[in-house]
């Protein structure tokens, strides 16, 4: 066989411009269904001598498989569509991360999509995914939006597992669909009662607006939390902005001139809290001497801040990997939940007050 990969070529040897199947068949001495088969465009691998040297063949000829060639000799593309609300949170970034590595094992080459928290795009993007024949889509954020956009949803959810894709939700259990959904009330009100046992009574909550269900969740969390203490949360104690370090920096600006400044802040996420964190110090107050603060998910790259911060951990990889097996090892296809609990984690941004009794 020529080494065609050091660029010399025989007469009728394909050029590197059209190296086709048919050469890397021709050349490895067999069928055009039996490269198919060992390149991956088959459903049946054949035997290990001959994958092996059609694989030998296509590396010398630099072949490059045909995407759309494939797709149609599989029946769906080896993709796996990931679209989260935003890829710049550490949150989403995480799963993503997770996505990518898990799917690489499996062949599967990740696409990420980011909605922006924007329901007429994450429906674009899953009928993007849907007529590109993607073996399966993950969905991961919180559900924004009414009963239109939901049903909206469904439906391009019910044209995907139709066409024979495997889907599944990382949000709340709100469609029919499968989903992997974070247990967000009951850790919140596990972090306020924690919080209350290190003798903290006057709080505020920095939230995401009302339209964002797992703000919503943490906010309605906390608060019962609060209540099952013996303490209440004022209404006039949200402080509301985006569900991001921005919207942090934005609210906690909010409660600073609001001129009621709390024991304690709880932020409805990690990245808020850094945002909270950082208005505190413009405005020349210190964390937690000034004001404690608290945050949720435990998102890893913010680990280091000072003082360290108190929040509930979420698994995130677990999520994640939880989201993974059911797109492509559960043998339901659909109707699968799966739920994923917080613990507290209490840290140097909420320490014991002094000269309080503690439990």
């Amino acid at each position: 066989m020529p080494d065609v990969a050091s660029g010399g070529t025989q007469a009728g040897e394909p050029t590197l411009a059209r190296v086709t199947l048919a050469d890397v068949a021709r050349i490895a001495g067999v069928s055009m269904a039996t490269a198919s088969r060992a390149l991956g465009g088959g459903a049946r691998l054949p035997r290990e001598d001959l994958r092996m040297r059609v694989e030998e063949v296509a590396k010398q000829l630099h072949y490059i498989a045909d995407p759309a060639a494939q797709t149609i000799a599989r029946g769906r593309a080896n993709v796996l569509g990931l679209i989260v609300h935003d890829i710049t949170d550490p949150y989403f970034a995480t799963i993503a991360s997770v996505v990518m590595e898990a799917a690489e094992t499996e062949g599967l080459m990740t696409v990420i999509a980011s909605a922006r928290r924007d329901p007429e795009r994450e429906l674009r993007y899953i009928a993007g995914f849907r007529s590109q024949r993607a073996r399966a889509i993950i969905v991961a954020g919180s559900r924004v939006g009414g009963a239109r956009s939901k049903a909206a949803l469904q439906h391009q959810i019910d044209l995907f597992i139709a066409q024979g894709g495997r889907l599944a939700l990382i949000s709340q259990p709100e469609l029919e669909a499968n989903t992997v959904t974070v247990r967000n009330r009951e850790a919140a009100k596990s972090l306020a009662l924690a919080l209350c046992d290190h003798g903290y009574r006057d709080f505020a909550v920095l939230a995401a607006p009302a339209s964002l269900r797992t703000s919503t969740d943490r906010l309605e969390g906390f608060r019962a939390g609060l209540k099952s203490a013996g303490f209440v949360l004022d209404s006039g104690r949200v402080f509301r902005s985006e569900f991001n370090r921005d919207g942090g920096f934005e609210a906690a600006t909010q409660m600073i001139n609001s001129g009621k400044l709390p024991e304690c802040v709880f932020a409805v996420n990690d990245v808020m809290a850094l945002g909270a964190m950082a208005a505190f110090r413009a405005a020349g107050l210190r964390v937690p001497q000034d004001v404690a603060v608290a945050g949720f998910d435990d998102v890893a790259t913010l680990r280091d801040v000072v003082p360290s911060l108190t929040t509930v951990h979420i698994p995130v990889d677990l999520v994640a990997t939880e989201a993974l097996d059911i797109v492509l090892k559960a043998q339901e296809a659909t109707s699968i939940r799966r739920t994923v609990d917080g613990r507290v984690v209490l840290r140097e941004s909420t320490p014991a007050r002094a000269g309080e009794e503690v439990a």
